[in-house]
């Protein structure tokens, strides 16, 4: 197991709600990464849901190799490189108006 799987099922008293917390967190994470990645704006409100179930379906499976593999933290890595990207173009942005005005 990684670290912070491992981490979880050692020090949660269950092992199911440890794959249910290992689950929330990949849930979590993996919709994030979408959100600031990869999602589009001007999609209605059923195709948002159709792909959030499928990412929950994918999930499920991110979540069994979360058990050999680093996921967890791999999501966290693709997230914080996402957030810094985001920041920078929101900035860039900024200063581009403030240049044209």
């Amino acid at each position: 197991m990684s670290g912070i799987t491992r981490y979880l099922y050692e020090n949660v008293p269950s092992y199911a709600v440890a794959g249910y917390i290992t689950f929330l967190l990949i849930f979590i994470l993996s919709a994030i990464v979408y959100k600031l990645g990869f999602a589009k704006n001007d999609l209605k409100l059923i195709q948002n849901i159709i792909i959030y179930i499928f990412l929950f379906i994918g999930c499920i499976v991110l979540t069994f190799l979360a058990l050999f593999l680093p996921m967890i933290e791999g999501l966290i890595v693709a997230a914080l490189i996402l957030i810094l990207y985001k920041t920078r173009l929101w900035r860039e942005k900024r200063e581009e108006k403030r240049a044209a005005s």
